[in-house]
């Protein structure tokens, strides 16, 4: 019989943020947000832009919490075929999706200089 894992064994938050560390969000193994940090400096972004890159970070981090997860079933003894039922990302899965998203993804430096 599996020895299912319970929620005292996974973890309740999960963590994702930019590469340079300006935006940071804390989620639900869902996606949902917890919280957000932002450096000053991202409060003067195009709201629609920080919108979409908080957006970003909350399925970032629920693609990772979904490898953590499927870890965990691994480690209670779920067999390869039981966790492809899950549907849960693999880790390669998810490290491809997040160097596609960053490749697609144009995050150039807001600036008050302007043409005239």
């Amino acid at each position: 019989m599996t020895n299912i894992p319970t929620q005292h064994d996974f973890p309740a938050e999960f963590t994702a943020s930019t590469l340079t560390g300006s935006i940071s969000v804390r989620t639900t193994e869902h996606g949902l947000p917890l919280g957000v940090a932002l450096e000053p400096d991202q409060l003067r972004r195009d709201p629609a832009q920080l919108a979409a890159e908080l957006l970003r970070l909350c399925q970032q981090s629920a693609a990772r919490a979904g490898v953590a997860r499927r870890e965990n079933l691994k480690a209670a003894g779920f067999t390869p075929e039981m966790l492809a039922l899950t549907g849960l990302p693999t880790e390669q899965e998810v490290a491809a999706a997040e160097i596609i998203a960053e490749q697609e993804y144009e995050n150039e430096p807001q600036s008050w200089l302007h043409s005239t």
